[in-house]
């Protein structure tokens, strides 16, 4: 089940920035693992500026879609829960709420480069992420 979560509990601010921290530990082995576990708690803060979605299994987030206006932050899903549709979802939740969606993604995440694209994102560019000498690209979708 999708729900925006508008205020969270400080279990569930936990729960969700867990999610994030092993979801990138996942996603992105060519990255030092301490790269994200150094940013753990500004992103903990950050979440306040966004607007989330969750998805949930039996009452318990098990991923989520950051959102900053147009800008698709992240989705994040549990390894367990991954290749089930809870990302497809998510984006498809985001899709139909705006005309216009931008993000960011390393070029060495081949699975979500491919994950977009089949969701009808293009490359619009590339760029070096300062932060982790990664090269990173920006995609874009239109309704």
């Amino acid at each position: 089940m999708i729900q925006q979560v508008t205020q969270f509990t400080d279990s569930e601010l936990e729960t969700i920035a867990q999610i994030w921290l092993q979801s990138n530990l996942d996603a992105h082995d060519f990255i030092s693992a301490t790269h994200w576990q150094d940013n753990y708690d500004f992103v903990k803060k950050a979440f306040a500026d966004a607007l989330i979605y969750t998805y949930s299994v039996d009452d318990q987030p098990v991923g989520f879609i950051g959102m900053l206006d147009d800008y698709i932050a992240g989705i994040f899903v549990l390894k367990d829960y991954r290749a089930h549709g809870i990302g497809k979802q998510l984006l498809q939740k985001v899709q139909a709420e705006h005309e216009k969606l931008t993000l960011n993604v390393y070029q060495k995440n081949t699975a979500a480069i491919a994950f977009y694209l089949k969701h009808g994102f293009t490359i619009v560019s590339e760029q070096l992420d300062s932060d982790t000498n990664e090269i990173e690209n920006t995609m874009e979708w239109h309704r």
